[in-house]
């Protein structure tokens, strides 16, 4: 039992899984940061002079009714720069070096021609017993 949680902890898609994570937890901090920092005082300077920020009203006199767009946004441009972030940094290398590091793969064979190999096989094990059927 325990060594088939071993297997599993040491297979490769699980530890790529849980780095991508922690990086990913990570990076998040870094890109609210600039995001709060940055892109919401530019999103507050199309919002107006009220204190809501970018939006609009659904109810006039009714502040509870208010739309902000500005989060919105800004959580669109968190997602996009952390997706491009992590696949340029984690997902990409890692591609490349499985390609250049990695055993090469078996060219797959076709039902033909996997058939083929097995009327062959069977030929030549035929031919080398005489056409007789030992046991």
């Amino acid at each position: 039992m325990l060594k088939g949680f071993k297997d599993f902890m040491l297979r490769g898609n699980v530890v790529d899984l849980a780095v991508a994570v922690v990086i990913g937890t990570a990076f998040v901090s870094i890109v609210t940061a600039f995001t709060t920092g940055l892109i919401n005082p530019i999103l507050a300077v199309f919002g107006g002079t009220d204190e809501l920020g970018l939006g609009f009203q659904l109810v006039a006199d009714k502040p509870a009714t208010f739309v902000q767009v500005g989060p919105i946004i800004t959580a669109a441009i968190n997602f996009i720069l952390i997706a491009a972030v992590l696949y340029f940094v984690l997902v990409l290398p890692a591609t490349h070096a499985k390609k250049r590091f990695g055993k090469p793969e078996e060219e797959k064979l076709s039902d033909n021609d996997l058939l083929i190999e097995i009327r062959d096989l069977l030929a030549a094990a035929q031919h080398d017993s005489g056409g007789k059927h030992e046991f």
